[in-house]
């Protein structure tokens, strides 16, 4: 059984993830992180799903156990337990978030003493002991040796600060208008406090989470209520968050939906133009538009590709020494200012962006076209490795040779096959489309 997916562990609250299966797992972990212990604490928030109340004391429950000492700040983006896990000199950090799924599911996501997301090493470290129940009764403590848990409210303070750090400080919000949907979720409070201390006039939407609302029709997954907003009060720009606020969908003046990458291109190319581009490189996933990767490399901007997932496109970043990267759903990282995707820093950036250029959104966020691009999901009995079917190879090179882009994956989650193809022609795309549809059909009897 594996525990981790791809960011973190997340299923169900109450049958894939219990109040017994949280309490191993932070067992577990605490284990883990005991080797290299320095402070023995660690940072524990949550977003707004009313199964966070179960998850966090079974995980205080589970660390207190193997002898931590738990720091418990309710509430608040997965990005400020990133910062405030080493701003805190905390031996940990978790945050207790199914990020833009719904209410009933929820999941568990670690961070380092660095605040960086754990690698699959650490990862699968954690999943050892999880299941080594002989170890995990040995090491549970005793007397003095039980870990304790505090609560603390006004940490927020801290990580409003760093926030506000990383906008210019030339620049004001003053006759700004700003439409933010909170999703209902764990930037509820946080996100309309910064525009509003930065002197923008505020428009809130969906803050008011009652357990249950979170992402409901509302937030980064569900940007038309924002659209429409923003146009009934005329605004400049609109943000839309998810529920643990680490992405972010912007809307233009008009009302509009800025596509992710296009909006991380407008990014590289100010930092660029303002010498903050280190090594003229940007990350992104191997699900971003070839259209974005020839406006960069217009522009002498290099890309590098990463597998799908936030930690990935860290990675790739510290390993080729980029500070910008992001996935066009949304997460974009400014290793400046954040070590995850970070929804607010991002707005605050593009907010700049917008200011610095004198220019209204729907003119600076727009500044290329994407390709002609056509995914489609192929159900499977099951997941061949891509390598031995006979024949993919010759075809993918044929699609190249076409003039056209293409990523045949496996679902993580899913018995599904994931084909992607995009280039400048359209009709080549729907004519290579059903040539694989037919192909991965006989080769995989979906």
């Amino acid at each position: 059984m594996k525990l981790f997916g791809t960011d973190g562990v997340r299923g169900m609250a109450g049958r894939d993830l219990d109040a017994f299966v949280a309490m191993k797992l932070a067992m577990a972990a605490g284990i883990y992180f005991r080797k290299t212990a320095k402070t023995n604490k660690i940072l524990v928030g949550k977003d707004t799903r009313r199964s966070g109340y179960m998850i966090e004391n079974a995980l205080v429950s589970g660390l207190t156990a193997v002898g931590y000492n738990v720091i418990q700040i309710g509430p608040m983006p997965t990005p400020a337990i990133a910062f405030l896990t080493e701003n805190m000199r905390c031996d940990a950090g978790i945050m207790i978030s199914a990020s833009h799924n719904p209410y009933e599911d929820n999941g568990i996501k670690f961070f380092d003493l660095h605040g960086d997301k754990l690698n699959e090493k650490d990862e699968a470290a954690i999943e050892k002991i999880f299941f080594d129940t002989e170890l995990m009764i040995h090491e549970q403590k005793t007397g003095k040796e039980i870990g304790s848990s505090k609560r603390i409210d006004d940490v927020i303070g801290r990580y409003i600060v760093q926030l506000k750090n990383s906008f210019p400080t030339d620049l004001t919000l003053n006759d700004v208008r700003v439409v933010l949907d909170t999703a209902n979720g764990a930037a509820y409070k946080v996100a309309p406090t910064v525009f509003e201390e930065l002197g923008a006039e505020v428009i809130v939407i969906n803050d008011k989470p009652n357990g249950y609302n979170i992402n409901d029709n509302c937030g980064a997954m569900h940007p038309e209520a924002l659209s429409e907003k923003v146009r009934e009060y005329r605004a400049d720009i609109g943000f839309a968050f998810d529920g643990d606020a680490d992405r972010l969908v912007v809307v233009d003046e008009r009302g509009n939906q800025v596509d992710g990458d296009k909006l991380i291109g407008a990014l590289a190319l100010f930092m660029k133009k303002n010498g903050r581009l280190k090594n003229d490189c940007v990350v992104a996933t191997v699900m971003s538009n070839q259209g974005f990767e020839d406006f960069l490399k217009k522009h002498g901007i290099g890309l590098i590709r990463s597998n799908v997932g936030d930690k990935y496109v860290l990675e790739e970043m510290q390993k080729n020494g980029c500070v910008l990267g992001g996935e066009q759903s949304g997460h974009v990282i400014f290793s400046e200012y954040a070590k995850t995707g970070d929804g607010l820093v991002t707005a605050l950036q593009t907010i700049a962006l917008i200011l610095r250029s004198g220019k209204k959104a729907s003119e600076v966020l727009n500044p290329f076209e994407l390709y002609p691009q056509k995914l489609v999901n192929l159900k499977v009995g099951e997941k061949k490795p891509l390598d031995s079917i006979e024949g993919l190879k010759e075809k993918e090179a044929a699609i190249k040779a076409d003039g056209l882009r293409s990523l045949i994956r496996y679902s993580g989650t899913e018995n599904k096959l994931r084909i992607l193809l995009e280039g400048k022609s359209a009709k080549k795309i729907e004519t290579w489309m059903e040539d694989l549809e037919k192909f991965f059909k006989k080769a995989l009897n979906a």
